[in-house]
């Protein structure tokens, strides 16, 4: 999808063509020039402009942020940083892999490895043996310039929480698809009948790779519950699912605004994941990208960047 056709661009034209604004897009959309009077303001991606330089850096930095957040006393799921060897002269004498190995040893459940920096959710992978470990690890070197590890969560709950100023403006948790076996098809059988042809473009190709061909064709017995991804993105299939005030809006909120204080940002989307009893910070996204969530609540979305917005022009 262009940049310039980007739900983000669209409710940015929307709302200045409602506020006297004038609005230009530049490099594709990417960079947005708003100007009202002498006020000149800028969005570049998806970023408002209402976060300081070194907020934004440490939210699109993994690691950076499960070390202010530590540091902080917020819980959170660690990320440890391991820089591409194309970055040699930063790098320990001894290398990265002995202690990636480490990493994996310290959890015989598996790991977690990702790009350090981004917020698209794509070359995540999840890894439990050593081969597995090298193979991430080269495709997403392949790519970026740093990589970020983290332990693998058994997580039974995933939780968004837009932030304005400490005020939540949008609270959702990530259902993920899921069949009930019947004792006679096998797990990638009900995920056919069950998918729309739709989504299975989206579903279908991350299963296959996660899962593998045995846990594919087995017989699930019949009323077991079996999830058909183990990432919680939108993108990925999730189902976005509003949260009403309760126990658990109100833990995901509250943990979301010591986080925001903690690496003093404004506006951001933030991860909230709950595995067991304890709810801790995944991610921090200073971007606030709400393309997925458009598909389902519209008005939402647009009322959210407004809300961002008049902040923006006071």
């Amino acid at each position: 999808m262009p940049s310039s056709q980007r739900i983000f661009v669209d409710t940015i034209k929307k709302y200045c063509a409602a506020h006297n604004i004038t609005v230009e897009l530049r490099s594709d959309g990417w960079l947005i020039v708003m100007q009202r009077g002498s006020n000149r303001h800028f969005a570049l991606g998806y970023d408002v402009g209402l976060n300081s330089a070194i907020a934004h850096r440490i939210a699109n930095d993994k690691s950076a942020t499960a070390e202010v957040l530590q540091l902080s006393g917020v819980a959170c799921v660690p990320h440890t940083i391991f820089l591409n060897p194309r970055l040699n002269q930063y790098i320990p004498p001894d290398g990265s892999w002995e202690a990636m190995l480490a990493l994996l040893d310290r959890h015989p459940k598996g790991v977690v490895v990702k790009p350090n920096e981004g917020t698209s959710g794509k070359s995540v992978f999840r890894v439990k043996t050593k081969s597995a470990l090298e193979s991430a690890v080269n495709r997403v070197f392949a790519s970026s310039a740093s990589l970020a590890i983290s332990p693998l969560l058994d997580i039974e709950d995933e939780v968004r929480v837009v932030l304005i100023d400490d005020v939540a403006a949008v609270v959702y948790r990530k259902d993920r698809p899921f069949v009930l076996g019947d004792g006679k098809q096998s797990l990638f059988e009900l995920a056919l009948g069950f998918l729309h042809l739709k989504r299975r473009s989206t579903i279908l190709p991350a299963m296959i790779e996660d899962l593998g061909k045995a846990e594919l064709d087995a017989i699930v017995p019949r009323g077991e519950r079996r999830v058909l991804n183990w990432h919680h993105n939108l993108e990925s299939g999730a189902t976005p699912v509003l949260l009403d005030r309760g126990e658990m809006y109100n833990a995901c909120v509250q943990l979301a605004i010591q986080a925001a204080h903690a690496i003093g940002i404004r506006f951001a989307s933030i991860d909230v994941v709950r595995a067991g009893a304890n709810w801790k910070i995944l991610e921090i996204n200073s971007g606030v990208m709400m393309e997925s969530l458009n598909k389902h609540h519209p008005d939402l979305v647009y009322a959210t960047y407004s809300a961002a917005l008049d902040k923006v022009f006071g």
